[in-house]
């Protein structure tokens, strides 16, 4: 059986699988991010039937990957749910270098792991070398930069123009930066060469976010985006929606239809418990209908505005792996 929209609704809710060892040690088809609420947690992306997913590695999950023939099979109480192959990725994600500069963050959101890792920060050449291997590849159509804030969001965007720079002198592909915002970070990571921009609202629930993200501000990220379009053009700027922070359906498609009028497009991530922020906040993954019913909804919204998703060229928008995503999933 191929993967439709329903069954990648639900093997998104539970989020992580229990694989083999001997398919897990494939580094190529293994993936560790090190940015955003998945960090530090190994996974894999399987793609069957035109739609893709990114699955935790979890010996845990009521979800087994087994071998079949010459592709994998995903199965859940003992009984087959869908065939279909394991992808490589790049860097954190098939067809892309999406590489993170900064793996540590000055900030505290608490469904964010990030701060307590305290990861590397990679330098220019580094960086430049990583997008380099991804290249002889053949398969590289995309690079996507993303960062925490290792002193200051003005020298983070500071690396990341001189590193966009780097690169577009080097690569005639889409770029892609995900960052917090400055004041001047959308005019000049476009002027340094990048194609699209994404600022996270994380929720649109105002009591949520000043509880989650302290010391961030939403109204800051709501006017970067707003002042993010005319730089970038309509389609091409974007902002992660995080579901599962106690947040109801209603002000999930509010934010969405207000992000939407600011020709911004709106990213459903659901969201899971990471174990390095275990009491410190309650998460609960949506359900496989919820993630259908706000997927829909939110691609009727879009159609009004006559925003495209499937125009986007780098980041989340194009990889899908941990969302449902309008007019590629549904």
């Amino acid at each position: 059986m191929m993967m439709n929209a329903e069954i990648k609704a639900l093997l998104v809710s539970i989020g992580s699988a229990d694989i083999d060892e001997e398919l897990l040690k494939e580094a190529v088809r293994t993936t560790r991010p090190s940015a955003g609420p998945g960090a530090g947690i190994e996974s894999f992306f399987f793609k069957s039937g035109g739609h893709r997913v990114r699955l935790a590695a979890n010996k845990n999950s009521p979800l087994k990957v087994i071998r079949c023939c010459t592709d994998v099979m995903l199965i859940k109480d003992g009984k087959p749910i869908v065939s279909g192959r394991l992808e490589p990725a790049l860097s954190h994600c098939p067809e892309q270098a999406y590489l993170t500069i900064s793996g540590r963050c000055v900030y505290d959101c608490k469904f964010c792991p990030v701060p307590k890792l305290a990861g590397e920060t990679k330098e220019r050449e580094e960086i430049l070398q990583l997008v380099q291997e991804a290249k002889r590849t053949g398969q590289l159509r995309a690079i996507s930069l993303t960062s925490g804030v290792e002193s200051s969001i003005e020298e983070e965007a500071k690396r990341l123009v001189s590193i966009v720079s780097a690169l577009r002198a080097r690569y005639d592909v889409p770029i892609g930066v995900s960052v917090y915002p400055t004041e001047t970070s959308s005019q000049d990571l476009k002027q340094a060469g990048a194609t699209e921009i994404k600022y996270n609202v994380e929720t649109m629930d105002p009591e949520i976010f000043s509880r989650v993200c302290p010391g961030l501000s939403l109204e800051h990220i709501l006017k970067s985006l707003d002042k993010a379009v005319p730089i970038f053009g309509k389609n091409r700027v974007s902002s992660n929606f995080i579901l599962g922070l106690g947040e109801s359906d209603e002000c999930v498609l509010a934010g969405v239809a207000k992000l939407a009028d600011m020709d911004v497009i709106p990213i459903l991530r659901p969201i899971s418990p990471h174990p390095l922020r275990s009491g410190e906040i309650d998460i609960k993954r949506p359900s496989s209908e919820r993630l259908l019913l706000l997927a829909r909804a939110t691609k009727r919204i879009l159609e009004e505005r006559d925003l495209k998703p499937d125009m986007a060229e780098t980041m989340c928008l194009p990889c899908t792996g941990c969302d449902i995503t309008p007019y590629r999933d549904v």
